[in-house]
């Protein structure tokens, strides 16, 4: 079964299988309407009839639309943090943090394709209402949990500080680049490449 978020996201978090099922088929409603209308024709009730569940089925888990897209920015993260967990194993540890940077770029790029919804979601609301600050603290956070290990450091302040720097820089550019061009601009995505390999190599060389 597909990751739910964190109960923290919800009014009520699901509790038997049957619930948690029909919360992913909510959730998968909101991400396909969002790539449909966007999020200002976005409504609780469209959502409804696309995951085919009672409107009241929504209300049980949200108060309103950004409830749903707050908990989609949540199943985000962990489905990312997924797979950049699994690439990493995949790579059994070979190349540092230069491989493990690029999986996580390349990871985010691919979800960025890939991902309904994802383009405006993402890991913490695009929407106008939305706030970038914390939606980027949240990300470094967990990648200086999962990455400390594969890199042989400590996740210490020092170490969040640096993804940090990295996750916001990122941010920025990758969406720059998505301005640009629908399909992300090759040229700043390789710019952007380089820029954090720069900066990495002062701090984690």
């Amino acid at each position: 079964m597909k990751p739910v978020p964190s109960a923290t996201s919800l009014r009520r978090a699901p509790v038997q299988r049957r619930s948690a099922e029909r919360l992913t088929r909510i959730l998968d409603a909101c991400a396909e309407l969002l790539d449909e209308v966007g999020y200002d024709a976005l409504s609780t009730r469209a959502v409804a009839q696309r995951a085919s569940v009672p409107i009241g089925s929504v209300y049980r888990f949200f108060g309103n639309k950004r409830q749903m897209a707050d908990a989609l920015a949540q199943r985000n993260l962990e489905r990312y943090t997924a797979r950049v967990t699994e690439r990493l194993r995949q790579t059994g540890g070979d190349g540092g943090w230069r491989t493990a940077m690029d999986v996580v770029l390349d990871e985010y790029l691919e979800m960025k394709h890939t991902a309904p919804g994802f383009s405006l979601v993402d890991f913490g609301n695009q929407i106008p209402v939305g706030a970038r600050s914390e939606p980027n603290h949240r990300v470094a956070d967990r990648l200086t949990e999962l990455l400390s290990g594969y890199l042989g450091r400590e996740p210490d302040e020092d170490l969040r500080r640096v993804f940090l720097i990295a996750v916001e820089t990122a941010d920025t550019l990758v969406h720059l680049a998505f301005r640009v061009d629908p399909e992300g601009d090759r040229r700043i995505i390789d710019e952007t490449r380089e820029m954090l390999r720069a900066y990495l190599a002062r701090v984690l060389d």
